[in-house]
């Protein structure tokens, strides 16, 4: 017996494919938005063993109007995933109407059916941070006040960073706003990871096409040097894929402990250095090609804990499912694990 039909937006992306694993494992039945059939086959393949659980919609274009109509018929919850991410755009207009739009079609899709009962959007870490020159804890209470504006003094000259934050900021908003204006039948979650790292389920075809936030340890596993892996200037701070994806299923499990509520997911400061420390311990044999720098340097090893001029507080999520994050060595070395097939 299923527990119930959750719609997942976005689904063959990394946090999107992962999330429907963990809601399959969970006792759900998934339907998947993708915008093609083509985006189907790699999610089926890697989980056959939910054939009878798992279904897809094709949403070719999510702005639409009525986008999500069809795809919501008769499910229990929505989670959308789908939004533009990247950290090189160059032009805010597209990437801020698809990230809007695209947010107020799927929750104008599930006002309209009645099955509906839960809405959880992943957000970012970036709809709450801003930059600040104190030591300071951010927790779910605070919002990014700056992207916006950035992108409005600015235009196409904003930066690629500050466009994405833009967006995921104004994607949130949206989802609030819609809720203070309709006042939807169904509970509103809101999930705010930071850069999510962790296997994934579907694993690529090469080394060169890694995603971004879970690419520092295969590229230091691979021999580049630490100061070139990952995101330039990131603060580094990660959070378990299978977390992320765990949060939403919390929400769809718990709609009533979940409603209205913002979850910061963030368990670990990690920069490189942490990262090669962990894999030059598991992999000894590997020892002259990941790169050394200097060991226990720029971080806090056994904890990861946050400097304390920069905090992501992750630990209402804690308190509210009763369940700790997956700890830092166990996400890195899962991630080489799954993805051993392209390591050469």
């Amino acid at each position: 017996m299923s527990k119930g039909l959750v719609l997942v937006t976005g689904a063959n992306g990394y946090i999107g494919a992962v999330t429907v694993e963990v809601l399959l494992k969970a006792g759900y039945s998934v339907r998947g938005t993708v915008r093609s059939e083509a985006s189907t086959k790699a999610i089926i393949a890697a989980l056959p063993q939910y054939a009878d659980k798992l279904q897809f919609a094709i949403v070719p274009d999510l702005v639409a109007e009525g986008a999500f109509d069809e795809a919501v018929k008769g499910v229990d919850a929505v989670a959308h995933l789908a939004s533009p991410v990247s950290m090189s755009f160059d032009d805010p207009e597209p990437v801020l109407r698809d990230a809007i739009t695209g947010t107020v079609r799927a929750l104008e899709s599930a006002n309209k059916e009645p099955s509906v009962k839960s809405f959880v959007l992943m957000s970012s870490i970036v709809s709450v941070f801003i930059p600040r020159d104190d030591d300071y804890t951010f927790t779910e209470a605070d919002w990014n006040t700056v992207a916006e504006d950035a992108v409005k003094k600015l235009g196409k000259a904003t930066p690629g960073p500050v466009i994405y934050s833009a967006s995921k900021v104004a994607a949130e908003r949206a989802l609030w706003k819609f809720r203070d204006e309709h006042k939807p039948k169904f509970t509103v979650t809101a999930i705010n990871p930071c850069y999510v790292t962790g296997p994934p389920l579907l694993i690529p075809e090469s080394a060169e096409k890694l995603g971004l936030t879970y690419s520092v340890g295969p590229e230091i596993y691979l021999g580049k040097p630490l100061d070139k892996v990952g995101i330039p200037s990131a603060y580094h701070t990660y959070v378990d894929v299978r977390d992320v994806a765990r949060l939403v299923v919390f929400a769809v499990d718990h709609p009533d402990k979940a409603n209205n509520e913002r979850f910061i997911a963030a368990s670990s400061y990690a920069p490189p250095q942490a990262h090669a420390d962990i894999l030059r311990k598991a992999f000894p044999e590997r020892a002259d090609i990941i790169a050394k720098g200097t060991p226990g340097e720029g971080y806090t090893p056994g904890t990861y804990a946050f400097p304390k001029s920069k905090v992501y507080d992750g630990t209402k999520a804690v308190r509210f499912t009763g369940q700790d994050y997956i700890p830092l060595e166990k996400t890195v070395l899962d991630t080489i694990e799954s993805l051993k097939s392209i390591l050469a």
